[in-house]
C-alpha cells in the first residue's frame, strides 16, 4: 500500500471516528428523551389510573343512590296504594261510628215496655227507624261484634267489669254485654263492653 493510500485511510478513520461518537451523543440523546417521555408518560398513566379509580368510586355512589331512591319511590307506590285500597275498603268509617250512639239509643227506647196505644204506636215507628238503619249498616259491612258466651278477646272486647266463676262457666269468657261492639269488615269501629268472669 502506498504511502498516500495510507494517510488517506488514516484521515478516513480519524474523520469516521467523530461521527461515530456524534452518532452516539445523538442516540444517547434520543434514549435520554425517550425515557423521560416514558417516565412522563407513566406518570400520566398513575394520575389517569387514580382518576379512573376515583370517577368508578363516584359512579358506584351514584348508581347506589339510584337504586335506593328507586327502591324508595316503590315502597311509597305500594303504600299510597295500600292506604288507596284502605280508604276504599273502609269507606264510610267515620259515618258508622257516628250513627252508633243512635243505635244504642233506638235499643234502649225499644227496651221500654208500654202498656198503651200512643205508646205501642210510637215503638212501633221506632222499631221500624232502628231495623232501617242496621239494614243500612249490615248492607255497608257494619256488623255487631259476637260476645256472650264467647271468650274474652282484647281487640274486640273491652271488660269493664268482672265476675265471679258460676258453675258450667269457665273463666275468661264474657258474661253479659253493656254496650254493643261492632266491626266495619275486619275492623273494629267500637269494642263491645263487656263483663267477664275471673
Amino acid at each position: 500500500m502506498s504511502e498516500d493510500k495510507k494517510a488517506k485511510a488514516v484521515d478516513q478513520t480519524t474523520e469516521m471516528q467523530p461521527k461515530k461518537a456524534k452518532d452516539k451523543h445523538a442516540t444517547a440523546a434520543k434514549v435520554e428523551k425517550k425515557l423521560k417521555k416514558h417516565l412522563k408518560s407513566s406518570a400520566e398513566v398513575e394520575t389517569l389510573k387514580a382518576q379512573v379509580t376515583d370517577l368508578n368510586g363516584k359512579v358506584d355512589a351514584i348508581t347506589d343512590q339510584y337504586i335506593r331512591a328507586k327502591a324508595e319511590i316503590a315502597n311509597i307506590q305500594k303504600r299510597n296504594e295500600k292506604e288507596q285500597a284502605n280508604l276504599v275498603k273502609y269507606d264510610g268509617q267515620n259515618l258508622a261510628k257516628d250513627i252508633l250512639p243512635v243505635i244504642d239509643n233506638l235499643e234502649r227506647a225499644l227496651a221500654i215496655e208500654v202498656t198503651d196505644e200512643n205508646g205501642k204506636q210510637l215503638k212501633k215507628g221506632i222499631q221500624m227507624v232502628f231495623d232501617h238503619m242496621s239494614k243500612a249498616l249490615k248492607d255497608n259491612h257494619v256488623t255487631e261484634i259476637e260476645a256472650v258466651g264467647k271468650p274474652f278477646d282484647p281487640h274486640i272486647h273491652q271488660a269493664v267489669q268482672t265476675v265471679a266463676v258460676k258453675d258450667g262457666e269457665k273463666a275468661d269468657q264474657v258474661v253479659s254485654v253493656l254496650q254493643k261492639g261492632y266491626m266495619l269488615k275486619d275492623r273494629v269501629l267500637r269494642p263491645a263492653m263487656v263483663a267477664v268472669s275471673q
